[in-house]
């Protein structure tokens, strides 16, 4: 608990009324135990989110305003009207909800885990954004196949190493490259969070990759990887830069796109002006914790 509240603490969308955040997050401690079923909650302008006690990416949302800042802003300021957006391991779905409900682009979700995939449905359906997005409950790789994934990991439920077959609960997944899901429709961002499968997702895409509607990517660049040995983001680095992009992070609140990425999430980009002009540009977004 207290991890989290020093987190809270020192999130950028606290700082101006940190007390607020703490309240927020014992409010919800306290109603999850006392009324332990789905509630709605406000998320970003008029969207709202389906919260339930163990959500770990949708409470952060509620104490912070955005769980992920920096990337879900980078998200709401590069957006339009009419983009597609690409969430690749969507969860349940907060970064669809921004660029369906906020920035009204179209939305190709993916998630693997039928649980979680349900709860994306929901909030699609509650946001009425049904005519905007289309859902897959697949996961994303390098061919079609089916592979074995964790079932009850929440956010970081992921692609089963060999080391994780025995003893974890798991389920079988139809996996498919995303070149075929797509269907030629061509990103103009994608959010990719499969937690150490990027590589594989990225070799499935030869395609949406050499299509210059999409000019940025935001993707996980940790350690997730090691666990299937392998040099996966390594092979991330290099398939992106042979596609023409460069690792950058942002600034939501100086709106300006910084070439070089972080040790946990980096945004590459292939067409830095327009990035750059779109960002600048983008409209306030109003948050339960202020604008951005």
């Amino acid at each position: 608990m207290w991890r989290t509240i020093r987190h809270l603490m020192e999130h950028p969308l606290n700082r101006a009324n940190r007390l607020a955040a703490i309240m927020r997050f014992f409010r919800w401690q306290m109603v999850a135990r006392m009324m332990p079923y789905p509630h709605v909650v406000p998320f970003v302008d008029y969207t709202v989110l389906v919260m339930e006690k163990g959500m770990t990416g949708a409470t952060g949302n509620w104490y912070s305003g955005l769980h992920e800042s920096a990337d879900m802003a980078f998200v709401l300021h590069l957006l339009r009207d009419g983009d597609v957006f690409a969430d690749i391991g969507a969860n349940v779905g907060s970064y669809t909800i921004l660029a369906a409900g906020c920035c009204r682009s179209k939305v190709v979700s993916v998630e693997p885990i039928p649980g979680t995939f349900s709860k994306l449905e929901r909030n699609v359906a509650v946001n009425r954004l049904s005519d905007l997005v289309t859902c897959h409950n697949i996961g994303a790789g390098s061919e079609e196949a089916t592979l074995c994934f964790t079932a009850d990991s929440d956010t970081k439920n992921h692609v089963v190493s060999e080391a994780e077959a025995k003893g974890t609960k798991t389920l079988d997944v139809p996996v498919q490259r995303l070149d075929d899901v797509l269907g030629g429709a061509t990103p103009r961002l994608m959010k990719i969070d499969v937690e150490g499968w990027e590589s594989e997702v990225l070799k499935g895409m030869p395609q949406i990759l050499a299509d210059p509607t999409l000019v940025a990517i935001v993707t996980e660049t940790n350690d997730s990887a090691d666990r299937y040995q392998s040099d996966g983001q390594s092979e991330v680095a290099q398939i992106m830069a042979q596609a023409g992009f460069v690792p950058c992070s942002y600034d939501p609140f100086a709106r300006e796109v910084r070439q070089g990425g972080t040790h946990q999430n980096t945004i590459f980009v292939r067409d830095l002006a327009l990035v750059q002009e779109r960002v600048k540009t983008a409209r306030r977004f109003t948050l339960i914790n202020g604008e951005i």
